[in-house]
């Protein structure tokens, strides 16, 4: 009775997931989605490809639990003990041809049709053609922050991908060459793209194109140290006038105020230029991510705090307060050196 009940209740969970995956997943596109990273919310062609896919093993696997669930339910109630039993064993059958050969053909061609569906979908999204207008992009993982370089257009930033929007009329896709300079990382915005490896020494590629302009969300998908979890990814969509606009400021030198000059010189005769750059200045190091348009992104410590003025200054002086185990060092500033170390990296814009 005990282990009858225990499968009941198992049954009964696995049925309501289920219930609620297959509800996400015919939900109206116009609906927001029910989280930032949900798959069963596809923005882009091959996260529209993968979530078919999904819909599929989803339906097969239903389909299995169903009849397994509806024939142990079955027996639970046909074979059940009655007070008029008279404790002799039923008639024992042994060994049948037909079944055999059932519970051995019928799984096989599933797992046939499971692995013949999922090698189109991974071969449609790995061998999909890079059309003229493609943007390029690199991007490198790093311990524990993204750095993108756009190769073609001279721009270099770090943990915030801007891309623009793509007319499925007129795709223009992002193509994303994938590299790690230390250890396993994996590039994942579920709602763009499956996830995709960087193994140091064995460049990957991905691809994404939106269909709708917005911010997405993600994840580095592969355990890679202490600060894995606030390894985040955050991708703008934007209307191509958007883009080409933040194109053209982030090719830009840093705009450099007099005002700040305090704070540019602690910047260049510390070891902050060991690590950063700072387009036009003497800084040029690539360790950490480059500083030039700090400012103009919305987050810093690759997603782990907002970029404010107050999160700034508490991660120059401690950035174990903000992303433990993080490799920037504390900088062991006086309070006087802090708010003009500060003030200068707040006019990089």
């Amino acid at each position: 009775m005990a282990a009858n009940y225990m499968f009941a209740r198992s049954a009964c969970r696995l049925g309501m997931v289920l219930f609620s995956l297959v509800t996400a997943s015919f939900a109206d596109p116009a609906t927001p989605a029910l989280s930032p990273t949900n798959i069963f919310s596809p923005a882009s062609t091959p996260a529209n490809t993968i979530f078919g896919l999904s819909i599929f093993v989803l339906a097969v696997t239903a389909g299995i639990f169903l009849v397994v669930f509806s024939l142990l339910a079955y027996a639970v109630v046909k074979f059940r003990k009655r007070t008029d039993d008279d404790g002799r064993e039923p008639p024992q059958v042994y060994g049948s041809n037909q079944v055999e050969l059932a519970w051995t053909v019928i799984p096989v061609l599933i797992v046939v049709a499971l692995f013949m569906a999922t090698a189109r979908v991974i071969g449609s999204v790995q061998r999909a053609a890079k059309p003229s207008n493609a943007i390029e992009v690199i991007a490198i993982g790093h311990q524990f922050w993204w750095e993108y370089r756009y190769p073609g257009l001279g721009v270099v930033t770090a943990n915030e991908l801007h891309v623009p929007v793509s007319d499925p009329a007129h795709p223009t896709p992002t193509f994303i060459k994938l590299l790690s300079v230390d250890t396993d990382h994996s590039f994942w915005v579920p709602r763009l793209n499956g996830k995709t490896d960087l193994i140091p020494n064995h460049p990957n590629n991905t691809w994404i194109d939106p269909h709708e302009t917005g911010l997405y969300l993600g994840q580095c998908a592969q355990y890679c140290g202490t600060q894995h979890a606030k390894m985040l990814l955050r991708v703008y969509v934007q209307s191509r006038d958007e883009f080409d606009r933040w194109i053209r400021q982030q090719s830009q030198p840093a705009q450099l105020s007099d005002a700040a000059s305090e704070g540019q010189h602690i910047f260049e005769t510390t070891a902050c230029i060991n690590c950063h750059a700072v387009a036009g200045t003497v800084a040029d190091g690539r360790f950490g991510p480059d500083l030039s348009h700090l400012m103009s992104r919305d987050t810093i410590a690759a997603g782990a705090a907002a970029n404010t003025p107050e999160n700034l200054r508490r991660w120059i002086r401690n950035p174990d307060s903000i992303k433990p185990g993080s490799l920037m060092p504390a900088m062991e500033l006086s309070d006087r050196e802090l708010d003009a170390l500060a003030g200068y990296l707040m006019t990089l814009r």
